[in-house]
């Protein structure tokens, strides 16, 4: 029974000591965020790219390999841009084409070849479903793109996203995130 009450002591002791402590973060908002999601809703059953009026929709894979095939307009890299809160110069590093290249081929309404197309269709997927995976909440997503992640071995997921193995290994980590796995 001695042993008992010193613990029963020290808990209580313990409980008023870390009760008058300050927290050092801020509490999540779990009850704004799940409001949120429920406003927003389900998934959506397709994709699309919007550029110069024309959109470009995929719902499969097949769907995918045919935009991919018919190329995207060098234009859809400002879109990307846009939704990555990054300039423009970095997403086109990220594809691999100079500034110069971006600029003629943009004025001249050309379109990516389709190395160049799938990753912007892979990054348009990603983007989407990142979003979906933090509630709707486009701010979270891009920090958590920024910060170094343990699973994917100490690297930012956004230094990733130069290849469709790096943007696959980042798709998976979203899903660990979805399910409850800690990524």
């Amino acid at each position: 029974m001695r042993g008992y009450s010193n613990y029963a002591v020290y808990l209580q002791y313990n409980c008023y000591v870390m009760a008058r402590k300050p927290l050092k973060t801020k509490p999540f908002p779990t009850e704004k965020s799940i409001k949120k999601a429920y406003k927003v809703g389900g998934e959506s059953l397709f994709w699309v790219l919007d550029s110069d009026g024309k959109v470009y929709r995929w719902s499969n894979r097949m769907e995918r390999v045919e935009v991919i095939r018919q190329g995207v307009p060098y234009r859809t890299i400002e879109g990307i841009s846009e939704r990555l809160n990054r300039p423009v110069k970095s997403v086109l590093s990220i594809v691999g084409i100079p500034q110069t290249t971006y600029n003629k081929k943009k004025s001249e309404q050309s379109l990516l070849d389709s190395r160049e197309s799938e990753l912007i269709v892979l990054l348009t997927e990603l983007i989407d479903y990142g979003i979906s995976v933090f509630n709707n909440e486009e701010e979270k997503f891009q920090r958590w793109l920024k910060k170094p992640n343990l699973s994917l071995g100490g690297h930012s997921p956004d230094s990733l996203l130069d290849t469709t193995t790096g943007i696959d290994e980042v798709h998976s980590c979203l899903n660990r995130i979805e399910f409850g796995n800690f990524a």
